[in-house]
C-alpha cells in the first residue's frame, strides 16, 4: 500500500534527498518548503507535491493545512539550520533575542508546530523524524544553534511518549558533517572543511543520501520498536558508548 510522507525544507539538501528516496520507493511525497521556485523545481524533478509554506510560522501551516494530505504515514521534520550564519554579529542585547528567537523558530518550533498541527493526521504504524545535530551534544560555537537542536532531541522523547500507544514512533537523526547542503551557507572554508573531515573515522563528509537512508530505515518495518532515541550519523566525529 502506497504511503503518505511529508517532509518540511524538502527542496534542497537533506530533505530533498529523503523526499526522493520515498519517491522513488513509489510512495505519495508532499514536500515543503519557503522558496517557491526551488521547491516547485523539486517537486517536478521528483513527482512529489509541493506546498510552499513557512513551517515556523503558525498563520502560514494552518492555513496551508488544506493542501496536506488527510493521512501521514511519515513526517519528516527537515526544515531549519543555523540562522547565525545569515545574521550580522549581534552588538546588543536586543540581538541576541532576537538571534535565538530566530534559531529556536527555525530548529524547534518548526518541529513542535508542524508535527502538532498534523498529530490527528498521523495513521498507526507511521513514524516522525526530526532531523538534529552533532551541535546538539558537543555545542556550535557560542551560539543558539546547538541548544535549540538539544532542546528538539529533549522534546523528542514527550513525542514519542504521546504518539506510542497509537503505534507511531518518533526519533532524532543527529547529523555531523554532511556535504552538498545550503547549511554553512558559502562560509565553509577548505580548512575548515578538511578539519571536519579529519574528525571523523571513515575519512569522508556524510552526503545527503547517508541521511535519507537512515530515515528511511527509521520510516521501515524493520524499525518498529525504535522510538525516543537521537540516533547519530557523524562517521565517528563525535564517539558514543
Amino acid at each position: 500500500m502506497t504511503r503518505s510522507i511529508v517532509v518540511t525544507g524538502g527542496g534542497t539538501g537533506i530533505g530533498r534527498a529523503t523526499a526522493a528516496r520515498f519517491a522513488a520507493a513509489g510512495e505519495s511525497v508532499t514536500i515543503l518548503g519557503r522558496r517557491a521556485d526551488v521547491l516547485a523545481r523539486a517537486a517536478e524533478q521528483l513527482g512529489a507535491t509541493a506546498v510552499v509554506c513557512d513551517v515556523s510560522d503558525p498563520d502560514a501551516l494552518t492555513a496551508a493545512l488544506g493542501q496536506l494530505p488527510a493521512q501521514v504515514d511519515v513526517l519528516v521534520n527537515n526544515a531549519g539550520g543555523n540562522t547565525d550564519l545569515r545574521r550580522p554579529a549581534a552588538t546588543t542585547l536586543a540581538d541576541v533575542a532576537a538571534g535565538w528567537r530566530a534559531n529556536l523558530d527555525a530548529n524547534l518550533l518548526s518541529a513542535v508546530l508542524t508535527t502538532t498541527l498534523l498529530a490527528d493526521r498521523l495513521q498507526p504504524g507511521g513514524t516522525v523524524v526530526g532531523i538534529g545535530s552533532i551541535a546538539a551534544s558537543r555545542g556550535s560555537g557560542g551560539g543558539s544553534y546547538g541548544a535549540t537542536k538539544a532542546a528538539l532531541a529533549t522534546w523528542n522523547i514527550d513525542l514519542a511518549g504521546q504518539l506510542g500507544p497509537r503505534d507511531i514512533t518518533a526519533n532524532v537523526v543527529s547529523c555531523g558533517y554532511i556535504a552538498e547542503t545550503e547549511f554553512f551557507a558559502d562560509q565553509l572554508t577548505e580548512q575548515r572543511r578538511g578539519t571536519l573531515i579529519g574528525q571523523t573515522s571513515t575519512g569522508r563528509a556524510g552526503t545527503p543520501d547517508d541521511v535519507a537512508a537512515l530515515v528511511e530505515y527509521l520510516a521501515s518495518p524493520g524499525a518498529r520498536h525504535i522510538t525516543a532515541q537521537v540516533i547519530n550519523i557523524n562517521g565517528g566525529a563525535f564517539p558514543t558508548r
